[in-house]
């Protein structure tokens, strides 16, 4: 990116069908209750400095998002999820031990963890 940053913050959004059933699975996945409600459809986690994740009903739109978070700590923030009950659908494996853990929710939208990591069987070999 050239010339002088506009962003403030960043806010990635996941619309859901269901938003009882999905706040009850990303509060399982980030394992922690939502930052804050803007609404009684939105639910809002703060991943980062200026960094936050929502989902908001609209069901119209549901299982079509995609989106990463960079972990500081890949293996650790893994093991935690899997702790929570919560099994990737997939893992890519690229360059210089660069990992992505990739999670579908209720509605197939994917939501993911990158960071350099030790690769695991049955991950499967992506090119970056």
């Amino acid at each position: 990116m050239t010339g002088t940053s506009t962003a403030q913050d960043l806010f990635a959004g996941i619309p859901v069908a269901d938003f009882d059933h999905s706040l009850a699975w990303y509060r399982r996945f980030f394992g922690v209750e939502p930052s804050f409600y803007p609404n009684d459809i939105e639910a809002v986690w703060a991943v980062g400095e200026h960094s936050y994740v929502y989902i908001e009903r609209l069901p119209d739109r549901a299982g079509r998002s995609m989106l990463m978070i960079m972990a500081v700590d890949l293996d650790t923030t893994v093991a935690a999820l899997t702790q929570r009950g919560l099994e990737p659908q997939r893992i890519e494996n690229y360059e210089e031990g660069m990992r992505k853990v990739v999670y579908a929710d209720p509605d197939g939208n994917e939501i993911s963890y990158g960071g350099v990591s030790t690769p695991t069987i049955g991950s499967v070999e992506r090119e970056g």
